[in-house]
Parts: C-alpha cells; structure tokens; sequence
C-alpha cells in the first residue's frame, strides 16, 4: 500500500514532525508513506491523482476504532486500490470516506501524528503483531 498524507497547514512544530518522522520509519516495513505540508487547500488537486483513495480526517467524520481502520485497510488492499490519500486540514472536499478522529478540534500537526500512529497500529492488528491497546 502507498500512503499520501496531505497535511494542509501553516507552520507545523518540529516535535510533531520527529514523532511523524518515527512512526513513518516504522511503517518503512509495512507501506509506502509520504508526507505532503500544503499551505493552501487549492493546491490539493494538483497532489492527488484520481486513482487515490480519499480519506478525509474531519470532525464531521464518522469516528471509527482502529480495529475498523485494520479492517477498512484490508479491504482496500484485497480490492486491489493501493493508493491512499490521507487529507488533513481540508474542511470539505470530495473523498471517499470521512473520519473523525475526534469530536474536538486539534493542531494540524498533532492531527498528522495521530494518523501516522493509527496507521502503523492498524498494520499491527492485521499482522496479528503485539501493541499496547
């Protein structure tokens, strides 16, 4: 599976950057991933190809355990779409699906690390490897 995450945001703090940066080198082993920062939500058209899965992070989103996004994750990869595009910060646009991580608004950044984490868990559950619940 190849992951895109578009992080639409300013100014992103480094401490969030080096958590992501940790989770991806963890990831190194399951997918592909790639981190985009977007300054201006225009711009998003132009990253993402149509043949991209789109999940949008919102709080309008529909909340789901990370046993679901182990389950969703499966899905995609035994329907043959190995594109993942990972929107944050967007407001509405068009996607496939919207998740909510939280009913709460939070930093763009912190939002790119809680989706990082949640990826690399959901890669654990499938491999039916151990990570603290």
């Amino acid at each position: 599976m190849n992951y895109k995450v578009l992080l639409v945001a300013g100014k992103v703090e480094t401490f969030y950057m080096e958590a992501v940066a940790e989770y991806r080198k963890r990831l190194g082993r399951y997918c592909k991933t790639e981190l985009i920062r977007i300054k201006n939500p225009s711009q998003l058209s132009k990253k993402i190809s149509d043949k991209y899965f789109r999940i949008v992070i919102s709080t309008k989103g529909q909340p789901i355990s990370s046993e679901e996004l182990a389950e969703r994750i499966s899905s995609l990869a035994l329907t043959g779409r190995s594109d993942v595009a990972v929107i944050i910060g967007a407001g509405e646009m068009e996607c496939d699906v919207k998740i909510a991580i939280g009913p709460m608004e939070m930093d763009p950044g912190l939002m790119a690390v809680i989706v990082f984490e949640q990826i690399y868990r959901a890669y654990r559950i499938i491999n039916s490897e151990p990570y603290h619940k």
